[in-house]
Parts: structure tokens; C-alpha cells; sequence
């Protein structure tokens, strides 16, 4: 009750009644009050007016399971949020919560990781107040083999969801890192459970720079932040209310034909280096070509110097710029 409390606080113009949220729950005028008290404690500034209500004052960028779950309007995306202050990774709490029969869609959300990792098991910087550090898990009824093309479709969802929470304009660098300015902003790192052939549940970690005002010599040509690009501190749960509304569209999308060729064309207007010429680094070596797009299985097509084309598959190699990051 309190995170539609808080929905309704938030969405109205003006003061609400106690009679009002009283009638809407089926609940007493005593519930209602406990229930804001509980809001008030958890930093929300609710103004209490006799005869008029209450009404929410300012906004606070607040991570927690009511916060995320009051701007949320998705039917299984986020429908289960479970929240931690402090975890490992949540990528390892989402595969725990899928050992545990959590339903499909379950979002896990820390404020702070010790333990995050990035592709490859490289570390992710996790540090409170400053990301967005959360995993999707999901039970998809697809074949396993389709199942990294998910890393794709979360890569447009993020996209999609910081676009219309900031009116900032990210980019894909394929397979799994969203750019602002030919900088990191996101990075994506999906883990598949099966047994046998089929699928059990499959977790899709995302790891977002929202609010860091700088980053470590080492990085900091390559990384940055929402606030390092606009100057503005934007709300966090927010930003994944409108990823989980966005991922819901394009994963009914995607499982329908389980492949992305319904969603190639947005993917490839969102593709940093489209057109540009980059360098793959394969375990058989390194080449050179101009990257053209995806094609219908999420693989990188590459132009070669001679003119003939290939596929680059997803998680054998890497892919970056000829003169940087992109």
C-alpha cells in the first residue's frame, strides 16, 4: 500500500484526501496514517493538512522497493523488486532468487555492489548514491541458442528508458555497453542457467554511471557519467522504471521470433560505430573492417578491406575503435 500511496501522492495535483486514499484501499483512516508515517521515515517529505490531505513535497532520489515499485507501470517487469542496501552482486542474488521459485521478471536492485563484474569477470565499480546497479531475471520459453541475443535487447531497453527519463541520447557499442559521447555510461553482462538443453532462468545484469562527478585516471578517458554529460542529477529510480517499461515491449518483441529481426533497425540506428571503421580482437587474432549493423541473430557484420563480409559472434571477441574506446 504505501508504494501507491506514494504513486497517487506523486501523480496528484494538489493535496489528497485521508478519505480519499481510505475509500481507494478499502482500509481506516488510522492504516493511512501509519502507512505516510512510514514514508515520512524513509526520507519522503509528505505535507499533512487538516481538511485537506496530504501532499508530497520535492523529490529525493531515493533507491528502495517502494520507490521503484510506486513509478513502475509494467505488468511482470519489476513486478517483484527485492532491494538490498549493500550485496555482492545482484546478478548473484537474482540467480539465489531463482533458485527460490521467484517469478519471472524479478528485478533485484542494490544501492552499493562489493562485488560486481563486468564481461570477461572484469570488476564494476559499485559505490553507493552514484549508479544504477540491477538484474532482470527471467524465465524465457526460447532455445537456449537465442538466449545472448537478450544482452541485445536489455542494450535498446536501457537505451530507451535513460532517453525518456533524461533527454539524453545514449548509443550502443555493440554487444553490451551503451556510450554517451563516445564514453561508457553502461555496461551489460548476461548468465544463462540450463539443465540439459533447456533454459531455467536466465539474469541480466546492468550496471548504469547516473551521478559520478569523475572517475579514476585509468578509466576516466573512457567512462562518464549522466551527470558528467548534462550537469544534472537525475532520479534512479526513475531511469529503471522506464528500462523495466521499455524491456517489457521489446522482450515480447523478441520472443516472438526469437532473433532480432524485428528490432534490427532500431538497434543499428543506435549503433555507435555504424559505418566507422573498427578493430575485432579474436583469440585467432585481430582484424580491421567497417561495421555495417546486426544482422537477424545479433551478430556483428563486418566489412573486410577485400570487400567480403563477417558475422562477428557475440562473446568470442572484442570489438572496439581504431583511434579509442568506440
Amino acid at each position: 500500500m504505501k508504494g501507491d500511496i506514494l504513486r497517487i501522492l506523486r501523480e496528484a495535483d494538489g493535496y489528497v484526501s485521508g478519505q480519499e486514499l481510505c475509500d481507494r484501499f478499502g482500509v481506516s483512516r488510522t492504516a493511512v496514517w501509519k502507512a505516510v508515517n512510514q514514508l515520512k521515515e524513509e526520507g519522503y517529505e509528505i505535507e499533512a493538512v487538516r481538511n485537506r490531505g496530504y501532499a508530497l513535497r520535492g523529490e529525493r532520489d531515493v533507491l528502495s522497493e517502494t520507490e521503484i515499485g510506486s513509478r513502475l507501470h509494467t505488468e511482470w517487469a519489476g513486478a517483484n523488486v527485492v532491494f538490498f542496501d549493500e550485496t555482492d552482486s545482484t546478478n548473484i542474488q537474482a540467480r539465489r532468487q531463482a533458485e527460490l521459485g521467484a517469478p519471472h521478471g524479478t528485478l533485484v536492485v542494490a544501492e552499493k555492489q562489493d562485488g560486481g563484474k563486468g564481461r570477461r569477470g572484469r570488476g564494476w565499480e559499485s559505490p553507493a548514491g552514484v549508479g544504477i546497479w540491477m538484474s532482470l531475471m527471467l524465465r524465457p520459453r526460447i532455445r537456449s541458442v537465442s538466449a545472448s541475443m537478450l544482452t541485445l535487447v536489455m542494450a535498446l531497453a536501457a537505451a530507451r528508458g535513460i532517453r525518456e527519463a533524461t533527454g539524453l541520447e545514449p548509443m550502443i557499442k555493440w554487444p553490451n555497453d551503451l556510450t554517451l559521447n563516445k564514453k561508457k555510461i553502461c555496461g551489460i553482462l548476461t548468465e544463462m542457467s540450463t539443465e540439459l538443453t533447456e533454459i531455467q532462468n536466465v539474469v541480466i545484469g546492468i550496471g548504469i554511471n547516473v551521478a559520478q562527478t569523475g572517475f579514476p585516471p585509468e578509466i576516466s578517458a573512457t567512462a562518464t557519467s549522466l551527470y558528467l554529460e548534462s550537469g544534472t542529477v537525475f532520479n534512479r529510480s526513475a531511469i529503471i522504471a522506464r528500462i523495466m517499461e521499455a524491456m517489457e515491449e521489446y522482450y515480447g518483441i523478441f520472443v516472438r521470433t526469437e532473433d532480432m529481426s524485428a528490432l534490427k533497425d532500431e538497434y543499428d540506428r543506435l549503433l555507435v560505430n555504424r559505418d566507422a571503421e573498427v578493430c575485432v580482437l579474436a583469440s585467432s587474432g585481430e582484424f580491421r573492417g567497417i561495421a555495417e549493423g546486426i544482422d537477424g541473430n545479433g551478430a556483428l557484420t563486418v566489412r573486410l578491406p577485400d570487400g567480403s563480409r563477417t558475422s562477428v559472434i557475440s562473446g568470442e571477441v572484442s570489438v572496439r575503435g581504431i583511434y579509442g574506446y568506440v
